[in-house]
């Protein structure tokens, strides 16, 4: 049957068929009927969000005819970084390039970072990293993607909501798999936002089958399973040191004068692609009046991966020198001396004090854990990925993958500030913690 009206079809008609996404999508994939600002699609891996990104997009720039006009003229496609932008949102295999029929695909301009249809209508790409490139364009329509993992999240929606004013009703589509972010949860939350959700078993039809068997077999009935396979938005775990409640009510936009301000550095001894991370927090502290009137701030998260020895310590003390820090200090139970050693070699005179370890991660952090709880630590933007650790850290230790070398910074140089300042940062031999 279906072959017979397949053959009924003229030629132009049948070719059309593939690129009329209405016919193909599963529901997840199609825009919400009614008045709303952002549409969230939230999916597990594979679950089919950036093709549909890609077509809300076309939906939205093509018109009827190849140079008739679309709802929308000027695009904003936002991702975490600009290469991302173009090697999936763009190039991919279910980008705006493979998914545009040959007579509307748009030509992209990689000089320009933007896409332009035949119909005059464009598409301009950027960097989440970089919000400040958000101000002056305006734009009636946003694709943004994996907006729970950007590390400037915040400050790049709020300058592409200002942008987003052309046209009579701007939208975005945000294509992401569900971390547990506030900005996510803060715009789920809005009466102007709508939501379709698939878990990644809802594409199965497009995917590898070793895939799927692979990653079931390996992820399923685990938090991050959950989170990248079925597409769920994970509460707090249970018993956790800290939450995202917590946390989101110890955000701050800039701090105040410091009287001391540290970077903290947990060491990563090797330097391969797949070693941990050398966790680099940045915090200070007000320690006007007695110590239990102090308030430390955190201001950066500058970790660094794979760049071996020398690498983080250039990263180290070139957060020292972007924030003025006074002091260095760094866990040294790794690689003892060779710490002390490496960050001289960078800067000879660095103000430095080792630290050593005698408790595990997770009792050292219960009393950080408690300062959050007084409510005399705050948090700077961009602190994403750290947060995450935070909230993965029990009593019981650490539930993530790999190692906390974010939060173990962040330990250190609470400790140093706010615990023990007196022992941690005025003796040169190594201090047990």
């Amino acid at each position: 049957m279906a072959k017979m009206l397949l053959e009924e079809i003229d030629p132009p008609t049948l070719a059309a068929l593939p690129y009329l996404f209405e016919l193909w999508s599963f529901p997840h994939q199609s825009a919400p009927v009614g008045d709303w600002h952002a549409w969230v699609i939230l999916g597990g891996r594979g679950a089919g969000k950036t093709r549909a990104g890609a077509e809300w997009v076309r939906s939205q720039v093509e018109g009827a005819t190849r140079f008739g006009l679309g709802a929308a003229r000027r695009v904003a496609l936002v991702g975490e970084t600009y290469d991302q932008v173009r090697d999936v949102m763009i190039q991919g295999d279910s980008g705006i390039l493979a998914c545009s029929p040959p007579d509307r695909c748009p030509e992209w301009r990689a000089g320009e970072r933007r896409l332009l249809w035949p119909n005059g209508a464009t598409a301009q790409a950027f960097s989440a990293s970089d919000p400040e490139a958000l101000r002056g364009p305006q734009f009636d329509a946003a694709w943004v993607d994996e907006l729970a993992k950007w590390k400037r999240g915040q400050e790049a929606w709020d300058m592409l909501q200002f942008a987003l004013r052309l046209g009579q009703s701007p939208r975005v589509c945000v294509t992401t798999t569900p971390r547990n972010s506030a900005l996510l949860r803060r715009l789920l939350d809005s009466p102007s936002t709508v939501m379709t959700h698939a878990p990644t078993e809802a594409n199965r039809a497009n995917l590898a089958r070793s895939f799927l068997a692979e990653v079931r077999a390996r992820y399923a009935g685990t938090r991050l399973g959950r989170q990248e396979l079925d597409g769920v938005m994970l509460s707090d775990i249970e018993g956790a040191l800290w939450t995202g409640v917590l946390l989101e009510a110890l955000q701050r936009t800039e701090a105040p004068r410091l009287d001391r301000i540290v970077v903290a550095v947990d060491p990563a001894v090797s330097g391969h692609r797949n070693s941990d991370a050398c966790g680099i927090v940045v915090a200070g502290a007000v320690t006007q009046g007695p110590p239990q009137d102090w308030h430390a701030y955190v201001l950066a998260d500058c970790t660094v991966q794979g760049q071996g020895p020398l690498g983080w310590a250039r990263a180290a003390i070139a957060a020292r020198d972007a924030f003025g820090a006074d002091r260095l200090v760094a866990e040294v139970n790794q690689g003892g001396a060779l710490v002390e050693t490496v960050l001289r070699q960078v800067d000879p005179q660095v103000p430095f004090t080792p630290l050593h370890a005698s408790r595990g991660k997770a009792a050292r952090a219960e009393p950080v854990a408690a300062l959050y709880e007084q409510g005399r630590v705050f948090h700077l933007p961009g602190l994403g990925a750290l947060e995450e650790q935070m909230c993965l850290m029990t009593p019981q230790g650490y539930r993530g993958d790999g190692s906390p070398d974010r939060l173990d910074a962040l330990v250190w140089a609470l400790h140093a500030l706010m615990v023990d300042p007196a022992a941690r940062l005025r003796c040169p031999r190594a201090r047990s913690l």
